[in-house]
């Protein structure tokens, strides 16, 4: 199996860690302000790393954590006159849904910045001790020309970075590539003790202390967009190595940007396409097409006949399908399986391992109107697609998901709820036990707890 690194720029083996065992962390959500399309990309791209990796029989530890203090989202309150508790409320629900609608699994651990401040502090008082970082009137630094491979990843030299910067006024950086750990509190602004007075942590810092958090100081995949490779990856790795002087990550993967108009999709541009909005208009699993049938290092144009071509090729994957009811009772066609791992294994191409579900379809298609055995085949089909994500039951699991998001705003009707229970049922009986799951959580987190009893489910607030 090869991945491409961006620390090195090229193919190489994928070997973890530590046998059996692949410990990956991606950059999530800043909650700034809702998703738009490029969110959806990252989001989807690796999830399927994820679920590959676990089909091919791996344990995955997957962390992908939640920025919920940052200047943009200061930025964000102050502009609308709100509080950044607000902002991330309201951003965060819409990047959830988002994910649901799309499909990507949850993260074995989603950790929030703002429940790991004391794991920030205790990296930065590393970095002080080691001469890595200093103290100036409240704000501390990282001291960029303490670390002799700054710019290994982005490969930027520090000195061609130097003859563009400056320290900008109220700052008390020692050299003007310095970047801020930690951030005096200020009038209005969230903040938090520390030894160095209060305030509250850099960007950069927060990812370094939750890796290490949940994964150790030495893990195998670290994961973003293209977008993130300078500063922020550039700055993780400067911190995290100069504390504890271990490799921070073995391999980075880095998925290309989205584009709208030949411009590269951002919420700083103003080029953006509303995710949420998309995924309500439209097929959600048609989205997570669209995203998969490019190659998830390079750039992405999104148009609506893409998206529509997306929408008309998944109706003909999920043709197919339909035309035989359940399970089939075979082992998945041999040479199809080698040929979808032969493509994955080649830096997850999930644009081939397309092409291969398509032959699927078609030689399947064939068989069935010729009477001939098609089993193997439609097993093979079902292996894919679930590796991908692409299965049509996601559509119902899509549906439900937003019956409850409407609930939200008006949790006292029974009669909703009752009929969303009777649903859950109905998947439980037909084995759909991700369907199931997805009510009893979402309801959960609605306040309405779910209890199966002998005479079916049973409901009531908590």
């Amino acid at each position: 199996m090869q991945i491409y690194n961006t620390l090195g720029r090229q193919l190489v083996p994928f070997v973890p860690k530590d046998e059996g065992v692949v410990t990956m962390y991606v950059c999530g959500a800043t909650v700034q302000a809702r998703p738009h399309l490029g969110h959806g990309r990252f989001a989807v791209v690796f999830d399927v790393v994820r679920r590959y990796l676990t089909w091919l029989g791996y344990e995955v530890a997957f962390v992908r954590n939640v920025t919920d203090v940052e200047d943009r989202i200061i930025d964000a309150a102050n502009s609308r006159g709100i509080t950044p508790e607000q902002v991330v409320e309201e951003s965060y629900r819409d990047f959830d849904k988002a994910y649901r609608l799309l499909r990507v699994e949850d993260a074995t651990v989603e950790p929030w910045a703002t429940e790991h401040i004391d794991d920030m502090i205790d990296l930065i008082g590393t970095l002080i001790g080691k001469d890595h970082a200093y103290v100036a009137d409240g704000d501390v630094y990282f001291s960029v020309r303490s670390f002799q491979e700054y710019g290994k990843l982005s490969r930027h030299d520090p000195d061609d970075l130097r003859a563009g910067s400056r320290v900008e006024p109220g700052e008390n950086k020692r050299d003007p590539l310095d970047f801020a750990l930690w951030k005096a509190a200020k009038p209005g602004e969230p903040s938090w003790e520390s030894p160095w007075g209060p305030g509250r942590p850099g960007w950069h810092i927060e990812c370094s202390a939750m890796a290490r958090r949940y994964l150790g100081d030495d893990f195998d995949i670290h994961a973003g967009g293209h977008d993130l490779i300078f500063p922020h990856h550039e700055n993780e790795i400067a911190q995290s190595e100069a504390a504890f002087g271990t490799v921070f990550a073995r391999y980075w993967m880095h998925n290309g940007l989205m584009n709208l108009g030949g411009e590269k999709m951002s919420k700083s541009t103003g080029i953006v396409v509303d995710l949420v909005e998309v995924l309500e208009s439209s097929e959600p699993s048609a989205v997570r097409l669209l995203y998969l049938r490019t190659h998830y290092r390079k750039p992405l144009e999104f148009t609506q006949e893409a998206l529509d071509d997306a929408e008309a090729s998944l109706q003909r994957l999920w043709g197919f399908r339909r035309r035989v009811d359940g399970p089939v009772e075979a082992p998945p066609d041999a040479e199809v399986m080698g040929r979808f791992q032969s493509t994955m294994d080649d830096d997850f191409d999930v644009a081939g391992a397309l092409g291969v579900l398509f032959d699927v379809v078609r030689d399947g298609n064939r068989r069935l109107d010729d009477g001939e055995d098609a089993a193997p085949l439609i097993a093979a089909y079902d292996e894919i697609v679930g590796v991908l994500g692409l299965d049509e039951r996601a559509a119902g699991v899509a549906d439900i998901v937003d019956e409850i998001a409407a609930l939200a705003e008006r949790v006292g009707a029974e009669p909703d709820i009752d009929s969303l229970l009777e649903r859950r049922d109905a998947a439980r009986a037909a084995g759909e036990f991700d369907v199931a799951d997805a009510v009893r959580d979402d309801l959960a987190a609605l306040g309405i707890v779910v209890e199966d009893t002998a005479d079916g489910a049973r409901w009531h607030r908590g």
